[in-house]
């Protein structure tokens, strides 16, 4: 069947469709997104604005065009964090709904964190043992960690590359003030976590997802996105620490001509490589394998495996 799956993301909202089946993976179609930034239309009363929600309805509208003459047969639309977190959240989405037809969900850090999870499970498979994974967004940092599809432990903090941007730097580059400022409460914040991680075991194999990390192990020698999803990508603890110190010390113009980072995310992308270098740190994680399936792709699988269908018995010859 041909699903269509709409990210509300807090940096990017996506429109992805797959064909796929139970027992198949995602196979992608075609695809459209847009830098929607929709954190930047946050105001001092955490209210999102009416430029953003108007931009936000018109993409909406506009996916939803597109997944009709893709043939899409069921759209899945789902919203994160800076929609999740605004205060006029529900309306936004009650409005974007009168305009498009389409319902979105929010879900919960806890479940972005989960259906990640899914998603790098199923990548990687049983054989790699206890996974830990991490997921730098716009708005939220996920982490989850777990034998099974489903996490022990799964967190959400607020520490998105977007927002931590956003809240803290005031200057391009930030001054080494801000950056220390900024590196302590991210270390405390995930510090706070580890302990209820790591209760659970030492993970056999720890990998990161998302557009933050994915340009990190580019800049730090990884092969770029067009040999493909299959090519194995990873990030060392010692690279992570040096590019941290690097990125916070140039402009956003130059973090833009590095390979693999894209103009839109440069100025969010020393912020992020604060909470990697964090991450890793703290989890004492001495290389990353960077996944290509997130979330999208973990709404997708568990949209799959909810499709009704049946086993075909077992069949045994008859004894001679």
């Amino acid at each position: 069947m041909r699903l269509g799956v709409l990210d509300i993301g807090s940096n990017t909202v996506h429109l992805l469709v797959v064909d796929a089946h139970r027992g198949a993976r995602p196979m992608p179609a075609y695809s459209h997104k847009e830098a929607l930034r929709l954190t930047e239309y946050l105001g001092e009363d955490n209210r999102l604005a009416g430029e953003g929600i108007e931009r936000l309805g018109a993409f909406v509208e506009e996916a939803v065009h597109l997944a009709e003459d893709k043939g899409v047969e069921d759209l899945l639309a789902f919203a994160t964090s800076a929609v999740r977190e605004a205060a006029n959240g529900e309306e936004v989405l009650a409005q974007v709904e009168r305009r498009s037809g389409v319902q979105i969900e929010v879900l919960s850090g806890r479940d972005e964190a989960r259906l990640t999870f899914l998603a790098v499970r199923r990548w990687f498979g049983w054989s790699s043992g206890r996974l830990l994974a991490f997921d730098i967004g716009g708005g939220s940092l996920e982490i989850a960690a777990g034998v099974d599809e489903e996490p022990d432990v799964a967190v959400s903090l607020p520490l998105g590359a977007g927002r931590l941007t956003r809240d803290w730097f005031t200057a391009d580059p930030p001054s080494p003030e801000e950056v220390r400022k900024l590196r302590k409460h991210v270390r405390a914040e995930i510090a706070r976590t580890v302990g209820g991680v790591a209760r659970y075991g030492e993970p056999d194999r720890a990998v990161a997802t998302s557009k933050t990390f994915k340009q990190l192990a580019r800049i730090a020698g990884a092969a770029p996105s067009s040999e493909g999803p299959y090519v194995s990508r990873s990030l060392s603890r010692e690279d992570m620490a040096d590019w941290a110190v690097k990125l916070t010390t140039m402009r956003s113009a130059e973090r833009a001509e590095l390979s693999g980072v894209s103009e839109g995310r440069a100025a969010q992308l020393a912020a992020g490589a604060l909470v990697a270098d964090a991450a890793m740190d703290l989890f004492e994680v001495e290389r990353l394998e960077v996944c290509p399936w997130a979330l999208r792709e973990g709404v997708i699988l568990r949209r799959l495996d909810l499709l009704p269908g049946r086993l075909d018995p077992l069949t045994v010859a008859p004894s001679e």
